[in-house]
């Protein structure tokens, strides 16, 4: 095997993935990729597009001799969740992913890497500036802001597309087609505090809760891996015979991640909490052997901080905390094994006099994903929260006779003498915002093996972009 990634094949995809990839491209500040990738579609001299939200949308006419197929849009979003270890010494503001082969994988170092969606991107770069590869008329429409609301899909500019096929290439298995994803809603609540003086005889501690392997709060829910938040909650709940008091909590990051780490700062006046603590973290440890077996739960001492939250502050938030729905709330009766709705506790930050939490719920049924986000806001409305329910983005309903569909389940068994597992993903894809919009549009999402995507872990697996290339070309060569 090639020992760097930009010697792998098929070489022009991996070229283009390389180039994104020094380019820092999170979500909401996407300015740099937008501009690269608009300088990239007008240097190859094809009409390119800047729309009003950032997105951009380059047009390639059909090759010789298929000029009368069905237009085909090409999708997949430009951002990248940006996340990192602790330890790790980066700056995704000014630095680029540092990818490297290891085996049979890409990875970064200690560092989300990009594949989601960045192989998408660099496949649809490469049939761009192909000049060998058959193909219709080609629409390729690159999102911006998918990964935090999905922006770009919802405030696309009307009458920019005129495909009546869309292959959205952002599914991370490579033997599964996607057809149908779940809806999501963002819940967020915020509590105003006053602190009080740290009372006489405190010790302070720094609590750490590290190691977890996270991942994609829909993807990876069903996997039951640990949630840094409500395990930090678990070692403070109901602690108040120790004169526990919270000072500050930094926990999660992402909105659409599971949350790996979360550090708090309480004080107790009594020591044997040191006890009680370890008894629960072995207990928790314990729990997640299996599914998350690096989980890290440390107490230190530290300086004794000046003001803290009230008894009655902290009790009424770790209460609250404790009373969070977090994971799988029900399973589809019409999918087997397809988990129907979700909620992730993805943040909480308490400091400089408030209490914040951020969640994701995900569902889909429409009328499914309103009930748990109430259910979760719930409980923090109760001790006094605001609530806000934001960022709603609709489902994806399947079609499974869809001719897209058929026609590359048959390309599929043809090219690698299996069938490709059909099913509908919990998770939002852009297909659901796009095919309200376009409506008719015959829409499936495909893409490579990633795995451990929105976390420091993520990797894609080399073998199946080179298979999921393949397939991309043969389904353009195939389409009427």
């Amino acid at each position: 095997m090639s020992n760097t990634v930009r010697s792998l094949q098929p070489t022009a995809l991996w070229n283009h993935f390389e180039d994104i990839n020094a380019i820092p491209r999170p979500s909401k500040k996407e300015e740099r990729i937008i501009a690269f990738m608009k300088t990239f579609g007008e240097g190859l001299g094809l009409k390119t597009v800047v729309d009003s939200i950032g997105n951009v949308i380059v047009y390639k006419p059909a090759t010789a001799g298929m000029e009368d197929r069905k237009t085909v849009v090409l999708q997949s979003h430009l951002d990248m969740v940006h996340q990192k270890n602790a330890d790790t010494n980066f700056d995704f503001s000014t630095q680029g992913i540092q990818s490297y082969i290891d085996g049979e994988w890409v990875k970064a170092k200690g560092t989300t890497l990009g594949a989601d969606n960045g192989i998408g991107v660099a496949s649809i770069m490469s049939l761009l500036t192909s000049t060998d590869i058959p193909h219709p008329a080609l629409e390729a429409l690159f999102t911006i802001d998918e990964e935090t609301g999905m922006t770009g899909a919802f405030k696309l500019d009307k009458g920019l597309l005129e495909g009546k096929i869309l292959l959205n290439l952002d599914t991370e298995d490579d033997d599964e087609f996607s057809i149908g994803c779940a809806g999501g809603i963002d819940t967020n609540t915020m509590y105003n505090y006053t602190a009080e003086n740290t009372p006489a005889g405190a010790i302070a501690y720094q609590i750490t809760v590290n190691g977890l392997k996270g991942g994609h709060s829909g993807v990876d829910i069903h996997l039951e891996r640990g949630n840094a938040n409500k395990i930090m909650n678990r070692l403070m709940y109901q602690c108040e015979k120790f004169g526990l008091q919270i000072v500050s909590i930094d926990g999660g990051s992402l909105r659409n991640a599971i949350p790996r780490e979360s550090f708090a700062t309480i004080i107790v006046t009594d020591e044997s909490y040191i006890a009680e603590f370890n008894n629960r973290a072995e207990a928790i440890k314990n729990e997640y052997a299996l599914q998350d077996e690096g989980l890290n739960i440390v107490i230190t001492k530290t300086d004794l901080p000046s003001a803290v939250l009230s008894k009655s502050d902290t009790q009424k938030i770790t209460t609250a905390i404790q009373a969070v729905h977090n994971g799988v709330f029900c399973m589809s009766s019409a999918i087997p094994g397809l988990v129907e709705t979700s909620s992730s506790f993805a943040r909480v930050s308490i400091k400089e006099g408030k209490f914040i939490t951020q969640s994701l719920q995900r569902s889909s049924v429409e009328s499914a994903k309103y009930n748990v986000a109430y259910t979760v806001g719930a409980p923090l409305k109760l001790m006094g929260c605001e609530v806000e329910h934001t960022g709603a983005y609709p489902g994806w309903a399947p079609n499974p006779d869809s001719a897209i569909l058929k026609l590359m389940e048959n390309k599929y068994a043809e090219l690698f003498g299996e069938k490709p597992h059909v099913m509908a993903i919990h998770a939002g894809l852009e297909c659901g915002i796009l095919g309200e919009r376009y409506h008719g549009m015959d829409m499936i999402s495909f893409g490579p093996t990633i795995e451990g995507a929105h976390s420091p872990d993520e990797r894609v697996e080399i073998k199946t972009v080179e298979k999921f290339w393949r397939l991309l070309v043969e389904t353009l060569k195939r389409i009427e």
